[in-house]
């Protein structure tokens, strides 16, 4: 796939107009929706030049403590903003997920955590003989991962696929509309879907070193959440999986 003039892609009407309807899903009664579409067309005409011509700026993110039953702080982005979201991601996405690993489920079109539970459900039979001997699993976190990820490091990955400059600064742009408490150059907003999409490119190093350097066959990731099962405790403790 050519990575080195995707821009205009990016902004390009079209796209802009799928972006819309798929940030709109499940808010037709929002009343930042309604507003925005009273005038829709001169809006997506505005963000369409906007982008075209670099003067996007996002506007302050609104944040909010969200109790589910976990307490969060969550930063939701103007709808407007949103839109620039899905229109980045549409683009960029089929690039990194081909790349992917099968077993990093979360935010991923066919995944998620149904996908996961089963999966679990199959290494678990594996690696047990069908429930028939013992076996083992580490399951671990990343302590404060969206607070913690490192923006030099994360576009260092993405422009490993993406050449195309302009791009690039259209993913500095949405990085620097960060939370007030994170400190320069890290952390990115949960409610975001770039946020999703950049802490699953962020990882894929991780799923990679997992898989192909430790060889571990029975491993599931789901965001920061990830699970490795074996029939050999000292393989799990030692960081394996064979």
């Amino acid at each position: 796939m050519e990575t080195g003039n995707l821009y205009p892609k990016v902004y390009a009407m079209k796209n802009l107009i799928l972006a819309w309807k798929e940030a709109r899903k499940g808010k037709t009664k929002k009343k930042y929706l309604i507003e925005f579409e009273r005038d829709l067309a001169n809006n997506l005409k505005l963000l369409h030049y906007e982008l075209k011509h670099q003067y996007y700026k996002p506007k302050p993110l609104i944040t909010f403590i969200l109790r589910d039953p976990k307490t969060r702080k969550i930063s939701k982005s103007d709808f407007r903003d949103r839109i620039i979201h899905h229109a980045l991601v549409r683009i960029i996405e089929p690039i990194f997920d081909k790349r992917f690993i099968y077993d990093s489920c979360a935010n991923r079109k066919g995944k998620g955590s149904l996908f996961a539970l089963k999966r679990f459900e199959l290494f678990k039979r594996k690696v047990t003989n069908n429930l028939k001997k013992e076996a083992y699993c580490f399951k671990a976190d990343i302590k404060h991962y969206f607070q913690g990820i490192d923006h030099e490091i994360l576009l260092n990955i993405i422009r490993r696929k993406i050449k195309d400059e302009k791009v690039i600064w259209l993913i500095e742009r949405i990085l620097d509309n960060n939370v007030s408490d994170n400190p320069p150059g890290k952390g990115m907003p949960l409610g975001n879907l770039t946020s999703q999409f950049f802490a699953n490119v962020y990882l894929d190093e991780l799923d990679w070193f997992v898989k192909h350097k430790l060889k571990a066959k029975h491993y599931i990731r789901y965001v920061d959440d990830f699970v490795l099962l074996n029939s050999d405790r000292e393989q799990l403790l030692i960081g394996g999986g064979r």
